[in-house]
């Protein structure tokens, strides 16, 4: 027998029971009444009595136990079954399930509110889980059909010492391209999972940022790139320097990669409001004002001439890490104008450890 039913059944025997147990203290009443006033009911009218008051109960009690029922169906038995089958539909990966509006209205308003509200989220993951897998399989293939093609041609037996050294050159490189691919990308979930703690030290910033720009001093030599630093000494900050220097190589990685020959890059750090502010700036290609909006988002590479530049997850990895270290990064960009990337953390004193 189905739950409605047995309910219903369940309301007969409890109201018949009330207008059982009503109607015999109405006779037990009516008893009283005549010891007191003397007064001899006839059976017949005691009959009629009691007959007639049970069946009023009885009715009173049948039409209450009708308009509860269809109360409870209207706020109550359909709006959990409404619930029911959207947490089905996503228990099986119907992430676009919700529950209807109607349901917002009862008692389960909130419930239904909170579900609505997880299940968009869900969506928002399993969009991002989807496009991950999507642009990792993108980004790992690209190198890969370039190291198989390229591993072809150097089985060529009749291939000269001068192509099989430019053949191998660029399997090198895309095979580093991989390397870094993989490497970002377990960075980056190690951070995002809370599975790298950045120590939290006392550094000297600038020194940091000078080394980290000279390690790039053959790049701007051969592309005759005019490098203008403006560094102030003896900036301190918290956190974790090695960390830290993944964003520094990452921007001034970019500046260089999207500066023209002949162009220039300027490297700047003070001290403002007690917060060490670093800047890198480029006279490259420059972005869109929608670009800059997405810039560090994971995989996000803006227009086609940064696509075959990176693999997306260099400013998404050094966003988290800044964001760690209590920091914040922005951009400034005008196209055929270059990128301005701005960097400012907590400064601290100079022998400071926690």
């Amino acid at each position: 027998m189905k739950k409605p039913y047995k309910e219903i059944i369940n309301y007969i025997y409890f109201f018949l029971l009330v207008a059982f147990v009503t109607t015999c203290t109405i006779v037990l009443f009516m008893d009283i009444l005549m010891k007191t006033l003397g007064y001899e009911f006839t059976q017949e009218e005691i009959t009629k009595s009691a007959v007639s008051t049970f069946l009023l109960v009885l009715f009173i009690s049948l039409s209450f136990a009708t308009i509860d029922y269809i109360r409870r169906v209207i706020t109550v038995i359909r709006p959990t079954k409404e619930i029911q089958k959207c947490l089905n539909e996503l228990t099986h990966g119907d992430f676009s399930a919700r529950v209807k509006p109607t349901v917002s209205e009862s008692y389960f308003g909130d419930i239904a509110n909170d579900i609505n509200k997880l299940a968009k989220e869900l969506s928002s993951v399993e969009t991002l889980r989807s496009d991950f897998i999507s642009n990792v399989s993108h980004e790992i293939k690209t190198p890969l059909a370039i190291i198989q093609n390229y591993g072809m041609l150097l089985s060529d037996s009749n291939l000269n010492d001068e192509k099989r050294i430019e053949y191998a050159k660029v399997i090198t490189k895309s095979s580093r391209q991989l390397a870094e691919l993989v490497t970002n990308i377990l960075r980056l979930n190690k951070l995002e999972n809370q599975e790298i703690f950045p120590s939290k030290e006392s550094f000297n910033l600038s020194e940091e940022l000078c080394s980290a720009l000279l390690s790039f001093e053959d790049i701007w030599n051969e592309r005759n790139i005019e490098i203008e630093v403006d560094i102030e000494e003896e900036i301190y900050t918290l956190g974790d320097a090695a960390l830290l220097s993944l964003v520094w190589n990452n921007l001034l990685s970019n500046a260089f990669k999207f500066t023209p020959q002949g162009g220039r890059v300027r490297v700047y750090l003070k001290l403002y409001n007690d917060k060490a502010v670093v800047r890198v700036e480029d006279s490259g290609i420059g972005m869109s004002e929608d670009t800059t909006k997405h810039i560090f988002e994971k995989f996000y590479q803006g227009d086609t001439s940064h696509r075959e530049k990176g693999n997306g997850l260099g400013l998404a990895l050094a966003k988290r890490i800044v964001d760690i270290h209590n920091g914040e990064i922005d951009v400034l960009s005008e196209v055929k104008k270059g990128s301005s990337f701005i960097v400012t953390l907590p400064h601290s004193e100079k022998h400071y450890y926690n």
